[in-house]
């Protein structure tokens, strides 16, 4: 532990493993609801247990936040997650790359597929006023952006992407009730994998719930977590679309 590599959680002070931990049980509020949460939490491994909040949702739910010490160490040395393997790069830097090295201008359809109606995420990306300080796609020059919005179902966008000649579907899914947001991933990627083949476009997904580590097992290209900035969008489709330099 001396190196770091092994932590433990922090609450009160360093190292005393506290954690809190929300859930609801179908258990209507009161005493012998409270005392189910409590069991439960021994049963993580949380030791002593405190229900720091409880509330009843509607008559045979109640929902608690649970606060208490767990004895887990966490080994950094045994964390794996996907670094990422490209630079950022500033709009400015994005518009010169796909000027000088694609000579014309990149083509990115954006949607919410299936049923999802949220279109808080792909419009972060997209549109001009952008997200954490950052400016959409809709702001660099050298993009061609179009956003179909929600309830695009997967063979309409399929028919936009090659009627417009997309170079890149950005597709945004926050529903995740029963992994609707993986399957939908999965069923986007089959319909374009057989309308065109090899010469599909590039396929990024991105949701709150997503592990980037899938894209393969999905049939994307990429996957974004949450928290995903559009630069970091950008940064990705000039690496992933725009030719290197020549000695690059």
């Amino acid at each position: 532990m001396s190196d770091g590599s092994v932590v433990r959680p922090y609450g009160d002070t360093t190292g005393d493993g506290m954690v809190q931990t929300s859930f609801t049980l179908p258990v209507p509020p009161g005493p012998r609801a409270e005392g189910a949460a409590l069991q439960l939490a021994h049963k993580m491994g949380i030791e002593p247990a405190m229900v720091v909040h409880s509330h009843g949702i509607g008559e045979q739910f109640t929902f608690f936040v649970v606060y208490g010490s767990v004895r887990h160490l966490v080994d950094l040395d045994a964390v794996h997650v996907e670094e990422r393997a490209y630079p950022l790069l500033s709009p400015g830097e994005v518009n010169a790359a796909i000027k000088t090295r694609l000579r014309r201008g990149l083509v990115v359809l954006g949607a919410c597929i299936g049923t999802d109606a949220h279109t808080v995420g792909i419009d972060a990306i997209l549109n001009l006023k952008g997200f954490a300080g950052e400016k959409g796609l809709e702001y660099y020059r050298e993009m061609q952006v179009a956003n179909l919005g929600a309830q695009v179902s997967v063979p309409e966008l399929v028919h936009a992407a090659r009627a417009r000649r997309a170079d890149a579907v950005l597709v945004s899914q926050v529903v995740t009730q029963k992994d609707a947001h993986l399957r939908n991933t999965r069923e986007l990627a089959g319909a374009f994998r057989e309308a065109m083949g090899e010469a599909r476009p590039l396929l990024v997904v991105g949701g709150p719930r997503f592990d980037p580590a899938m894209a393969a097992e999905l049939g994307v290209d990429k996957v974004f977590g949450r928290g995903t900035t559009p630069g970091e969008v950008a940064s990705y489709l000039v690496h992933a679309l725009v030719p290197e330099e020549a000695g690059a």
